[in-house]
């Protein structure tokens, strides 16, 4: 018996992130081949539609406002990240795994099983923390190329860096989901197994869009609702010179 929870970590934790990453390899398959029927893709999609609107049409400061927001959400979440990472690190140099001996199902409890657990816990948050910084990176450069007064420069470079902040916000997030696999793990291989399964059942229900492909009509159509909405009174719109690609 104890023979067979010793070994319960080799076995359920490769299984619990064998179903994570085959979950994640399929959502990117889905995301590059019809990318409308995902949220991430829809998202993508979207924002791309609202950039050239908001070039298009002139409105710099409103478009400046929703940018600066993800920015700082981007920061935030960094921040966020760093500070878990700080907390575990400080943890694993300061503690011997007593607390998890209270709280432990089955598995192996030595002290290198232990320690692994915290570093694959570690390099998760710290992964995600990298990956929000690049993502306020590529925010901040939006504002620099929406901001510009008079720019000619094509709508494709600041679609490219919206595409680009936007997926890396999403792999921060995927990490994060990775280091929550691997918190669960330090209470025993079982309940990080049921974690994965449970997350992986929650993430289908969130990532899959069954809602149409967004088309460039509707997106037009709520942009000049919002210009109209907070556009100052007896300012004309001054649309800005873009070159098509």
């Amino acid at each position: 018996m104890d023979f067979v929870e010793d070994h319960l970590d080799l076995i359920l934790v490769p299984a619990g992130l064998l179903i994570m990453f085959t979950y994640h390899l399929y959502l990117i398959y889905r995301i590059i081949r019809n990318p409308s029927t995902t949220a991430i893709g829809y998202q993508n999609q979207s924002r791309m539609l609202w950039v050239e609107s908001m070039m298009q049409n002139g409105s710099s400061s409103l478009a400046v406002s929703v940018v600066s927001n993800n920015t700082w959400s981007a920061i935030y979440l960094g921040n966020i990240t760093l500070s878990v990472s700080i907390l575990i690190g400080s943890w694993v140099g300061s503690t011997s795994g007593s607390f998890s001996k209270y709280v432990f199902l089955a598995g192996n409890n030595s002290t290198f099983t232990i320690n692994l657990k915290y570093i694959c816990m570690l390099l998760a948050f710290m992964l995600a923390f990298g990956s929000f910084a690049q993502s306020a990176k590529y925010f901040i450069q939006i504002d620099y190329f929406i901001s510009t007064p008079s720019s000619d420069l094509p709508v494709i470079d600041v679609q490219s860096a919206m595409l680009r902040a936007n997926n890396f916000w999403q792999v921060g997030f995927r990490f994060v989901y990775f280091a929550m696999a691997f918190l669960f793990w330090s209470f025993g291989p079982i309940p990080m197994f049921a974690s994965c399964v449970v997350m992986v059942v929650l993430l289908s229900f969130l990532d899959f869009n069954p809602a149409r492909p967004v088309s460039k009509t509707q997106v037009k159509k709520v942009i000049e609702e919002v210009l109209h909405r907070y556009r100052p009174m007896g300012k004309p719109l001054v649309k800005k010179k873009v070159m098509e690609v």
